[in-house]
């Protein structure tokens, strides 16, 4: 059997995880913790959301017309959908459909009042990008600020998405950027912050056509009919797994594991044969494991994770992790771990120990799961030569396995959000440089700096990302993915407020039950905490 040395494979996973631009926080949306159980130890206490301008619950919003707010009896806020939820969870999710709605009470985008500024307008953009990404990004605003002379953009990194959070919240008005990068569980809070002009307010008043954008991409940032923030840099889980194992196996190296039965049966077949020690490395990270992949299996499975059309059509107060797909996903994930064909890494603060687990000269494990935004760091180190006995070719990609033959994902990374308050010129500006970020030919260049996924999918078509899908499939397997996932609320993914907090409950539980606690008791008192957590936030935003 070929081996990895440990010790360049550190560096590549440092990398990796500088690339996700992931961390920890105290921010966590609004509310405070209820009474914590045996399985929610790492959940750490939390404050309000963090405005300068907080209004009382019986005070107007500046910037959410009433009409979407959330009523008592958990009907649809301005949508014409019915709620998709039902006393079990487990009822099939209704299709999302575009409704005009009313916009009402929300601030004005007056997208062409750019024409009429004295001089160039200078926006602040914080985001953040780490390593390879940033020095994407940093490029893309080089070059939007050399193609034009009306918008000059400061791109200044805030060290990692929860720093973005924590920093933006901490401000005042006065202290906050023109343009700020979100990740995908920051989308509720952002709302509620009531700091930020909807997208679709800027898309109407220029007449954009946004169906040019991946329709899996404008809906994760929708809600009630109305797009909040502009997807940029989207990613999703996929498959890594060493290719040479599987054909020590005699598994076909070209053909990864696409459902949890393929998983567990190539997982056996690798174990038996000694190609390796395991046949995946999972881990109980809130950003990973724990977590986000947990909301992705029950996308896949086709099921909401919240009531309340998914957190789509009023704030959710019920958590579906208790009811029969969460039981199930998490049984299989247990019985891998007990049955030694799976190996459980832990929290993974680092983001990196799965990876390393890969490398184990003593006990590898053939595959692990990680976002699709680390791929071009993965390839890009081991073609340097940092780690001994692998090469970018021995690494193959492949889908997320899951309950579903078919393979689908909810949108990750992030999303770019227009701060509101500012002057008409600089929020036209603003708009101009959302705009250009999703043309075909940045997304192109994105993608194939990045490994995220292009938005447009005339991207897919142009220089120099028509060569690296012909030439690389590996980078289009995270695409097709996307591409595959249905319109509908369940892959619309959950919008919570406390969303992190939910993943600590998640991971928690996860946790507790590797190291043998009941799968169903444990589900449910993590079921019933998460659900005191959004109780408490409908009381302080609803």
């Amino acid at each position: 059997m070929r081996r990895i040395t440990i010790p360049a494979l550190v560096a590549t996973a440092s990398l990796l995880v500088a690339a996700c631009g992931s961390g920890e926080s105290a921010i966590t949306a609004g509310q405070d913790d209820p009474d914590e159980t045996e399985t929610s130890e790492t959940t750490e206490p939390a404050d309000q959301i963090a405005t300068d301008d907080d209004t009382s619950d019986d005070e107007p919003s500046e910037t959410e017309p009433s009409e979407t707010e959330n009523t008592d009896d958990g009907a649809s806020d301005g949508t014409d959908q019915p709620a998709t939820d039902s006393t079990d969870g487990e009822s099939a999710p209704a299709t999302t459909a575009p409704t005009e709605v009313s916009l009402d009470g929300y601030p004005d985008c007056p997208t062409g009042a750019l024409d009429g500024a004295d001089g160039p307008v200078e926006i602040t953009y914080w985001h953040g990008m780490t390593a390879d990404n940033e020095e994407a990004l940093q490029f893309v605003v080089d070059q939007y600020n050399a193609s034009q002379d009306r918008v000059v953009v400061d791109l200044q990194n805030q060290g990692g998405y929860l720093e973005v959070i924590d920093k933006y919240y901490q401000s005042g008005d006065s202290g906050r950027p023109e343009i700020v990068m979100f990740p995908e569980y920051g989308f509720q809070q952002a709302i509620d912050s009531e700091t930020v002009i909807p997208v679709e307010v800027c898309v109407r008043d220029a007449g954009f056509d946004t169906s040019v954008i991946q329709p899996s991409a404008v809906q994760a940032y929708s809600t009630a009919g109305v797009q909040w923030a502009m997807p940029f840099n989207v990613s999703n889980p996929i498959l890594y797994y060493n290719q040479v194992m599987f054909e020590e196996a005699g598994l076909d190296p070209e053909r990864p594991p696409t459902t949890f039965d393929e998983l567990r049966a190539m997982s056996q077949q690798l174990v038996d044969s000694g190609a390796a020690s395991y046949g995946i490395a999972l881990d109980t990270s809130i950003d990973s494991g724990g977590g986000w992949f947990i909301e992705q299996w029950f996308a896949n499975a086709g099921e909401l994770f919240v009531d309340n059309g998914n957190g789509r059509e009023a704030l959710p107060g019920e958590v579906y992790l208790a009811d029969a797909t969460g039981v199930e996903i998490v049984t299989f994930l247990r019985d891998m771990v007990a049955d030694g064909l799976a190996v459980n890494v832990g929290d993974n603060a680092g983001g990196s120990d799965n990876f390393l687990k890969m490398a184990d000269t003593a006990d590898p494990a053939a595959m692990t799961i990680g976002t699709s935004a680390g791929l071009g760091t993965v390839i890009n180190v081991l073609g340097s030569g940092l780690v001994e006995g692998l090469t970018p070719d021995d690494v193959g990609v492949g889908g997320l396995p899951g309950l579903s033959a078919e393979q689908t994902a909810i949108v990750g990374g992030a999303a770019n959000y227009v701060v509101a308050g500012n002057d008409p010129e600089v929020t036209a500006a603003t708009w101009d440089f959302l705009t250009y970020l999703i043309t075909p030919a940045v997304q192109s260049e994105w993608a194939v700096r990045t490994g995220y996924l292009p938005i447009v999918d005339e991207a897919i078509d142009l220089e120099p990302l028509a060569t690296t899908y012909a030439d690389d499939p590996r980078f289009r397997v995270a695409y097709t993915q996307l591409a595959n996932s249905p319109d509908d609320l369940a892959h619309a993914g959950p919008q919570i407020g406390p969303h992190r907090q939910v993943r600590d409950e998640m991971a928690a539980a996860l946790a507790s039950i590797y190291n043998g606690a009941d799968v169903e008791s444990t589900l449910a008192a993590a079921a019933d905490t998460s659900n005191a957590l959004l109780q408490q936030y409908i009381a302080l935003n609803g």
